[in-house]
This record gives C-alpha cells, sequence and structure tokens, in this order.
C-alpha cells in the first residue's frame, strides 16, 4: 500500500535530518525537495466545464487542453433513448462513437471526465425508469462503460419538478455510492437569487434524510428573469443559499457545508433577454469559489466559450466580446 503524502513528507523530514547529522552533503538531500511540493490532482468533476458534442460546434476536447490547461471536462447529456437505458442525447449509442472516441483523446492527454445526467431536454432516466434500482443500473452502466470516477446528475423540468422522481435519484444515487468506492457524485439544478426554490431544498432535505452523501450540491444561477442584474452578487447570494440549505438538512457548520456546494454559470449572454455574465463576473464567481472552497464550479458551455462571428448562434457562441476559450481559462485555474 502506497505511504499516505502526509506520512512520505514525516519520513523524508526525518531522513534529511537524519542525514545531516550524520554529515552528508546538503546536495544529497536537496534531492528529496520536489517532492514536498507535488500537490494532489484536483477533485474529478472540481472544475471541468461542460461540453456538448450534439451541436454548437462542439471544439476539438485535446485543442482546448492544450489552449487551456484545463483537464476535466462535463460531458453532456446522458439521456434516456425512450426506455431505462442510457443513451447519449438519447440517440447517440453508449459507446464507439464520436461520444466515446473524444473521451478516450481526453484521457490520452492527460485528463478525464465527468458524464452529466439530464439536462433541459429530452427523456430523462429518473422519469423512464420505473424504479430506483432500475435507475441506479442505468447510471451502473454509464459508470461501467468509461470507468468514471465522477457523475453529475443535471436535473432540471420535469425530473426536477416531480417528487416521486426527485425520490427515485436520490436513492438511486445511494445505491451507487454503495456499489462504487470513492465516486464523486455531483447534483446541478435551477435556482433562485437567494437560493433553492422549494424543489432544490425538498431534493436536498430528502438526500440528508437517505443519508446519501452527496459530493457537490451545485446550483445553476442564472435564468432568473430579472432583467439586466449583477451576476456575481446573484450567484454569490443563490450559493449562500444553497449553503444554509445544507448546513441546515445535513447538520454541518457553515465551512463545511460551503465544502459540499457549488454552481454552474453560464458564460456571456444567457437565454433571458438583459442577462449578461462578462469575464470579469466569472472572474469574481471564482474568487468567491476559492474563498469558500466550494466542491464543485463548471459553467454552460464550453461550446459558447468564444464570441461570434457571423452568426449568432447561442449555442455556438456567448455573445459578447472575448478570446476564445476565455472562460476555461479561468475555471482551470480553480482547485478548491
Amino acid at each position: 500500500m502506497p505511504l499516505s503524502k502526509r506520512t512520505y513528507r514525516r519520513l523524508a523530514l526525518a531522513a534529511a535530518v537524519g542525514m545531516l547529522a550524520a554529515g552528508v552533503t546538503t546536495a544529497a538531500t536537496a534531492q528529496a525537495a520536489p517532492q514536498h511540493t507535488a500537490t494532489a490532482a484536483a477533485p474529478s468533476g472540481l472544475n471541468g466545464p461542460y461540453l456538448y458534442l450534439g451541436w454548437g460546434s462542439p471544439p476539438k476536447a485535446t485543442d482546448v487542453m492544450s489552449a487551456t490547461g484545463t483537464t476535466q471536462f462535463t460531458m453532456a447529456f446522458m439521456l434516456s433513448d425512450g426506455g431505462c437505458n442510457p443513451k447519449w442525447d438519447g440517440s447517440r449509442a453508449l459507446t464507439g462513437g464520436n461520444d466515446q472516441s473524444t473521451i478516450n483523446s481526453i484521457r490520452s492527454a492527460g485528463g478525464d471526465v465527468t458524464v452529466s445526467f439530464g439536462g433541459w431536454s429530452g427523456n430523462k432516466l429518473g422519469e423512464k425508469c420505473s424504479s430506483a434500482s432500475a435507475l441506479a443500473g442505468a447510471y451502473q452502466k454509464v459508470i461501467d462503460a468509461y470507468q468514471l470516477k465522477s457523475i453529475d446528475i443535471d436535473i432540471e423540468a420535469s425530473e426536477f419538478e416531480n417528487a416521486t422522481v426527485r425520490q427515485r435519484v436520490v436513492d438511486a444515487l445511494k445505491t451507487v455510492k454503495q456499489k462504487n468506492s470513492g465516486i464523486k457524485v455531483y447534483v446541478t439544478f435551477g435556482t433562485t437569487t437567494t437560493g433553492p426554490d422549494a424543489n432544490g431544498k425538498d431534493l436536498v432535505k430528502r438526500g440528508a434524510t437517505a443519508g446519501l452523501d452527496v459530493d457537490g450540491w451545485a446550483v445553476m444561477p442564472f435564468d432568473f428573469g430579472q432583467g439586466s442584474i449583477d451576476m456575481a452578487g446573484a450567484t454569490k447570494s443563490a450559493v449562500d443559499g444553497l449553503k444554509n440549505t445544507v448546513a441546515s438538512a445535513y447538520g454541518l457548520s457553515s465551512d463545511a457545508a460551503y465544502r459540499k456546494v457549488g454552481f454552474s454559470s453560464m458564460n456571456g449572454k444567457t437565454d433571458v433577454a438583459g442577462e449578461t455574465i462578462s469575464l470579469n463576473n466569472f472572474k469574481n464567481m471564482v474568487s468567491y469559489a476559492k474563498s469558500h472552497h466550494l466542491a464543485r464550479v463548471s459553467f454552460w458551455s464550453l461550446n459558447r466559450d468564444r464570441k461570434c462571428g457571423s452568426g449568432t448562434d447561442g449555442d455556438a457562441c456567448s455573445g459578447i466580446d472575448q478570446g476564445t476559450y476565455d472562460f476555461t481559462k479561468v475555471l482551470a485555474g480553480y482547485n478548491g
């Protein structure tokens, strides 16, 4: 069994002291110094922007890695094929297609992925699978296909609004946690400017009651429908509200609760008129995340992380003046 980093540092320090006492040259002890400064890799799912291969002129993932330094991606979306069977976007084969080749290329370049289930549109597994055990089996099929270290449940629309389905998702995720040691589970949902709405609060409370250890409850702080507002301020307020909900439901301190929450923003113009998240807004949000050591920070989407060209397709560009991958570069610097 490998030594823990703490044990290694302690033993290395003791060895260095011993060599100095024995008159060994300082040059010899210096050889161990780089080992002391090594940092652990970021937790899987901590900072992966959403990449969608279904539309929006998706960029080549390895080019993004080279340009930004990012090593994590959140691959969207895993949906139902009409029954309790997972397919990319509900139609593309689970394995063997462009989605798998993209994941393979990311891993070959030293990166990894979190697969996201759900999203706003399409058939949701949480609704199409008739029981928690069946839903857990659908999740497991994807986990096994890609040997995943983390998954994201982006629960929206009717899947989010139905109490029976919310409970089914919670119970299925508890099974996933029990069967996959060390897997990171993130749950992402919409929010008000002050935190989760009634459905969001209910979802968190159901998770706590079931004893589900979610690694990161994350809100999507955009599409508020309030026109032009301070989006950085609204994001902080929304996450603060989520933190309070999680702290209350799980009996955690404020600091511990912050470490169990996060957010997934949207870059540039959102789906609502008047709402814009500037690069400075996003930098402010990430600084806030660093100050509270949030469990997950992401944004929708990498496909949009560039200014618009001749067209103005909101799925393929941000709608603001920016450099290519500016938001991804900021996110890549988030290490918790």
